[in-house]
């Protein structure tokens, strides 16, 4: 006899931090608590956004933020949302155009990607071309409500740079980000990988610094579901939670890498060589032609208390949001953030009990304190 599994339908985009959907569909995780867990590859953080408002996905892979930016309706077709999970800590880079890296270089950027260092080159290379007249550089990211969006504003800022007035960002699909960097119609882009290694392995881009030394530990993607969905389907969304975990603790395994990496680069996920997934999950991460780093914690992919959301994570970017005026503080808007990252639906789906929560965000130029 035929054993019923209940479908979930989800979104994805083509990263390596999708591999927790991958894997808990592909090795069996989600079918083993009796979910058929079905996968569609999207094109962009729009259509992701916009097919969960509707209803056409039950869950996806989605930004951090953008769970925040519907609920608090600063997007279009905003629906109330909840970030039950984290699929991935770190694993993101800024990526500049080897040439203006040679320029960075002689303003003595670091090359192992200290964050400090490196923003302080660019602002002095960019007061450089100020004064020559030339024009702004360009930088994408994969969306408004982004990791990618925040660390790079950030990253800018913290050098003492507007990043309004100094540079110009712009928006552009993950996968299309080498080929336009290749071309010159980008300076630099902040992207999860492999596509920050796609251009170093073109000889195109150079990474300049990274999530895990700009904001150590912090989330980057999470398990998206609206509200509604959530409530009306609880009994499912546990047994999803667990077979993700179980799938997160999979993909951390360092003897599982290559079949991850292989599973991955296959035409109906990431479509890419499997050489290119590689560095991150090993996390032997090659910066340039010449500069290698060991990066145990680049990426994470882990299950258990790992993947556990945190309000202090949802706070930190909501107070983005507010930074750079794509939100307005409002009565009440900190205790639904701090709901929508609440670990009270993954805790409950796992059994954790006594997990420490994380109570704030600490990034790369705040004094440390014991």
């Amino acid at each position: 006899m035929e054993t019923y599994l209940t479908p979930v339908i989800a979104g994805f985009i083509p990263l390596l931090d999708s591999a927790v959907l991958i894997a808990a569909r592909e090795k069996g995780f989600a079918a083993r608590e009796g979910i058929e867990l079905k996968l569609f590859r999207e094109t962009s953080w729009a259509n992701i956004r916009d097919r969960i408002a509707v209803g056409q996905f039950d869950v996806a892979h989605m930004l951090a933020p953008m769970p925040i930016a519907a609920s608090l309706h600063l997007t279009s077709l905003a629906v109330p949302m909840l970030a039950p999970m984290v699929l991935g800590l770190g694993g993101n880079a800024i990526t500049v155009a080897a040439d203006l890296w040679q320029a960075m270089t002689l303003h003595d950027a670091d090359r192992e990607g200290d964050p400090a260092s490196t923003g302080r080159a660019l602002a002095r290379l960019i007061e450089t071309r100020k004064a020559k007249g030339q024009g702004r550089l360009r930088f994408a990211v994969v969306h408004p409500f982004s990791g990618h969006a925040y660390e790079l504003r950030y990253w800018l800022a913290a050098a003492g740079l507007d990043p309004d007035a100094d540079v110009e960002i712009s928006v552009l699909a993950p996968q299309l980000m080498p080929d336009a960097l290749a071309s010159g119609q980008l300076d630099g882009y902040c992207v999860g990988e492999p596509w920050n290694t796609a251009a170093v392995k073109a000889g195109t881009g150079r990474i300049a610094t990274y999530k895990q030394a700009i904001w150590p530990d912090s989330p980057e993607k999470v398990l998206g579901v609206t509200r509604n969905w959530a409530e009306a389907h609880p009994v499912t969304l546990s047994a999803l939670l667990r077979a993700m975990s179980a799938a997160a603790d999979w993909c951390a395994e360092q003897k599982n890498v290559r079949d991850l990496a292989r599973l991955l680069a296959r035409p109906d996920y990431l479509a890419c060589p499997e050489e290119i997934c590689l560095p991150a999950l090993q996390g032997e991460m090659r910066f340039g032609q010449r500069t290698e780093k060991f990066i145990p914690d680049f990426l994470t992919l882990s299950g258990g208390a790992k993947a556990a959301p945190s309000p202090a994570q949802g706070l930190w970017f909501y107070d983005q949001m507010l930074r750079w005026g794509q939100a307005k503080a409002a009565a009440g808007h900190r205790d639904e953030v701090s709901e929508i990252f609440s670990p009270a639906l993954y805790r409950s789906a796992l059994q954790l009990d006594g997990v420490k929560e994380r109570r704030m965000a600490r990034l790369f130029d705040m004094p440390v304190v014991e």
